[in-house]
C-alpha cells in the first residue's frame, strides 16, 4: 500500500480499513493459526481486492500485525517522555525503537525481507518511528521543513535497518550497535545545538 493512496482522499476511512485488516491478521497470529487473504476477507467483511489492495500478500500481512501487537502507537510512546526536554524526548523515542527491534529481531528481519521482495511492489512500510518524531519535534522553533529533515536524519538512528546495517555489516553485537547507534545521535544533535548557537 503506497503512502500516497493512504493519504489521498478519504484518509480515515483508508486508515480504519488498513486497521481492521491488521486486526483480522492478529486474530489468526493469537490463535497460532495460519492465514491468506481470502481468509483476513472473510473475517473482517472486506473484500479480497480491497485486502490485496493494501497488503500484497499474507507474508507481509502477518509480518506487519506481529510488529502491530508489540509496538505501541506514536502517542503512547511520547507519553512518558512528555515532561523531559527535547533531546531527552528524542532519545527516548530512539531506545524505545532500538530496544523494540533487538527484542522482535527476527520478525522485523521477516517483515524487511518481504517487504523489499521485488514481487512486492505495492507494500509500504508502516513509518512510525517518523511519525514520533514529527510528533516530537511540531512544537519546536524549527520551521516545518527542518521539523521534516530533522526527522528523516534522526529516523537512520533507530529501527531494523540501521540494526541490521552495524550488527551485520559491521560485526557488532547488540550493545555495541546500539552505543553506536546512540553517538551518532548525538553528533546529529550536537551538530544541530552548534548551529543554533552560530
Amino acid at each position: 500500500m503506497s503512502d500516497a493512496y493512504l493519504q489521498s482522499g478519504r484518509t480515515n476511512q483508508k486508515q480504519e480499513t488498513r486497521s481492521k485488516i491488521l486486526a483480522g491478521a492478529a486474530y489468526f497470529l493469537n490463535k497460532g493459526l495460519s492465514f491468506n487473504l481470502d481468509d483476513i476477507a472473510k473475517r473482517t467483511g472486506i473484500s479480497r481486492a480491497t485486502v490485496y489492495r493494501y497488503f500484497s500478500n499474507s507474508d507481509i500481512l502477518a509480518a506487519e500485525a506481529g510488529l502491530q501487537v508489540s509496538t505501541k502507537s506514536p502517542e503512547a510512546i511520547l507519553e512518558p517522555l512528555d515532561q523531559q526536554n527535547l533531546e531527552a524526548t528524542i532519545y527516548g523515542i530512539q531506545d524505545y525503537y532500538n530496544q523494540l527491534t533487538l527484542d522482535n529481531e527476527q520478525l522485523f528481519r521477516k517483515y524487511i525481507s518481504a517487504v523489499l521482495d521485488p514481487a512486492n511492489t505495492n507494500s509500504k512500510r508502516g513509518a512510525r518511528r517518523k511519525k514520533t518524531l514529527k510528533l516530537a519535534l511540531e512544537n519546536t522553533d524549527l520551521s516545518p521543513k527542518d521539523q521534516e529533515k530533522l526527522s528523516n536524519l534522526i529516523t537512520l538512528f533507530m529501527g531494523v535497518e540501521p540494526m541490521i546495517i552495524t550488527k551485520d555489516v559491521c560485526g557488532l553485537n547488540n550493545d555495541e550497535s546500539l552505543d553506536l547507534l546512540k553517538w551518532g545521535l548525538e553528533l546529529v544533535l550536537k551538530g544541530l545545538t552548534l548551529n543554533e548557537e552560530n
